[in-house]
């Protein structure tokens, strides 16, 4: 592993969660799964972003969210949830706020749930098993 050193200039980069103005962007997790939460919200806020509310189900999320907004910058949903899938989150979200910015988290294998969920308005997709890299290029596009 390279250290530090290695790269002397690596606090200039300002983190990837930060606005330009130096304010974290804020995230709303939305998944049933503790542990894929858990992994969200360390992946991004390693990165400067601020967790600002998790939820375990579209239903719980899509109320957050107008309880919230507009002090969210992006939602990460995931597609099978309990009570309120994220399909149906998603367009809660979106008839609320036409501008909302919502990232689908998926299981590999539902293609045209995702498809379905971009037709929809969500920005951009990630599938678990989580990677850094990705999940942080694909949140950091959704937000351009």
């Amino acid at each position: 592993m390279k250290t530090k050193q290695d790269f002397p200039t690596i606090n200039e980069r300002p983190p990837e969660g930060t606005k330009a103005d130096g304010t974290k962007f804020r995230v709303l997790v939305v998944d049933d799964s503790i542990f894929v939460a858990k992994q969200l919200g360390q992946i991004l806020t390693s990165e400067g972003y601020e967790i600002v509310a998790t939820a375990a189900d579209g239903k719980e999320g899509v109320d957050k969210y107008k309880e919230l907004c507009p002090n969210v910058d992006i939602v990460t949903m995931d597609i099978t949830m309990p009570r309120m899938d994220g399909i149906t989150a998603l367009e809660q979200i979106m008839a609320f706020d036409k501008n909302a910015k919502v990232v689908m988290v998926s299981a590999l294998g539902k293609e045209e749930l995702v498809k379905k969920s971009l037709l929809l308005g969500a920005k951009n997709y990630i599938i678990k098993p989580l990677d850094r890299k990705k999940v942080l290029e694909r949140i950091g596009a959704s937000l351009k």
